[in-house]
């Protein structure tokens, strides 16, 4: 799992800290839309006046560079325990361009990541 990678950087760093952890993930899910073992990229950066549209522009940056173009991207209100405030975020279903198909269960948007501010109690 990535997310000790944040912990120990916490630990050894003091503000500003970026740090990108990319890495495989090991979980006991395995059905049509989850596998055992999937590749995780988490991001942290610690500053002051750090905001939530930073957040947003950084993924939707990331994303037009990882899928090499613009895709229609939504953020969508969510709930992780460690971060607040919390979103999911979906880019446009590359198969059927938004129009919905099997893939993307008729809805015409992949869920690719969840993201948020980390919580001032972590």
């Amino acid at each position: 799992h990535t997310s000790p990678v944040q912990i120990r950087t916490m630990e050894q760093q003091e503000p500003p800290i970026k740090v990108l952890a990319p890495g495989r993930v090991y979980r006991c899910d395995s059905d049509l839309t989850h596998t055992p073992m999937f590749h995780q990229v988490e991001g942290l950066l610690v500053d002051e006046s750090v905001t939530f549209a930073d957040l947003k522009g950084v993924i939707i940056e990331f994303l037009s560079q990882f899928f090499g173009q613009q895709l229609p991207v939504r953020f969508r209100p969510s709930y992780f325990p460690f971060t607040e405030p919390s979103a999911e975020v979906d880019i446009a279903c590359v198969k059927c361009h938004g129009e919905g198909c099997r893939i993307c269960s008729k809805t015409g948007w992949l869920e690719v990541l969840g993201c948020g501010m980390v919580h001032p109690n972590v």
